[in-house]
């Protein structure tokens, strides 16, 4: 090979070397630009403070220190009717009711509420369809003063029941669920404590509400035993949902906001029907499970004759099972039973 040929080849390696020492120098200090991401600068609402909603409040909801909060508001929609922080005071809101719908975020008005004692505050705390019923209770059956207005409870009947032979039968039973409370008392105000939380105050009445129905079913279980509240979860409301879906009461809707009425529905309906009880026996084994009944045995000569052998009176009917003896002409009807 010719040198000058060989000189050349050298030098042309030796230039691309170095160009690509440089080359990777400048790849590897150069940093990667990095994507800096803007904030978007919040606006300014250049207005004072309002009271608005937390979540939607239906009408009859009775508030409470979850459901309101202030909110700045521009000052040009700022309507009379609104309540303005400065003017405000939050705690004296509690335990008033609904009286029109109001979405989230919405402004409060002063007419979309109402006060304890004002005219028609009961009838704008009921829903659609629904009765106030007020029934005596004890502080042992009210939960020790545990209860408040809005909660949801359930009714259970404790009665004794009579009979001819052996011990009464002792039971009770739940025979209404997920009732809401309105009223304790005279009071509808669950903040009644200077700090503005809650205080447990021992009561002597509770007013509930009820469908018509359920409201005779409340008067007559208070002339046949007596009444206690058991107070309910809130977390209840999922299994009672499943409840309702597995029943076909209610119907799933396809969109998020049929589903959002539809929790509402489920959460703020009260049950009645398909009691749960227990008697005496299923918490002592001395107790009775049924019914003590007089059992008479009909005399021989009344077999088989509806009046009696010598008075022309009825014959009294054995109750439950019967096994007829017979010794020679004479029959006699002998009651089988069991407990």
């Amino acid at each position: 090979m010719d040198s000058r040929k060989l000189i050349l080849l050298v030098g042309a390696l030796v230039v691309a070397a170095v160009t690509a020492f440089f080359a990777r120098t400048l790849v590897a200090g150069s940093a990667a630009p990095e994507a800096m991401a803007v904030a978007a600068a919040q606006p300014v609402i250049d207005g004072p403070e309002v009271l608005v909603a937390t979540r939607p409040l239906p009408v009859g909801t009775i508030l409470d220190a979850s459901a309101l909060r202030f909110q700045p508001w521009p000052k040009e929609l700022v309507d009379g009717a609104y309540y303005l922080k400065q003017s405000t005071d939050l705690q004296a809101l509690q335990g008033t009711v609904v009286r029109n719908a109001i979405t989230a975020g919405q402004p409060v008005t002063q007419g979309a509420l109402v006060r304890p004692g004002d005219r028609g505050f009961l009838a704008a705390a009921l829903g659609p369809g629904m009765r106030a019923v007020t029934v005596p209770v004890t502080a042992q059956a009210a939960v020790g003063g545990f209860v408040f207005p809005g909660d949801r409870i359930d009714l259970v009947l404790t009665q004794s029941i009579e009979g001819g032979e052996g011990p009464p039968l002792r039971t009770s039973e739940t025979f209404l669920r997920n009732v809401r409370v309105l009223a304790t008392d005279q009071r509808t105000n669950t903040m009644d404590g200077e700090d503005g939380k809650s205080e447990v105050k021992t009561f002597s009445t509770v007013t509930l509400e009820a469908t018509p129905k359920m409201a005779e079913q409340i008067a007559v279980a208070q002339t046949v035993g007596t009444l206690s509240l058991s107070l309910r979860s809130i977390a209840d409301n999922a299994g009672d949902l499943e409840e309702a879906i597995a029943s076909g009461a209610i119907k799933v809707p396809g969109d998020a906001k049929g589903e959002r009425e539809m929790l509402l529905q489920v959460a703020g309906r009260p049950v009645a029907g398909a009691p749960t009880f227990v008697t005496g026996a299923d918490v002592s084994r001395f107790q009775r499970r049924t019914v003590p009944v007089t059992r008479t045995a009909a005399p021989a000569s009344s077999i088989g004759s509806p009046m009696g052998p010598t008075t022309g009176a009825p014959a009294a009917a054995p109750l439950g099972p019967v096994v007829r003896v017979a010794r020679g002409n004479n029959v006699t009807a002998v009651p089988v039973g069991g407990k």
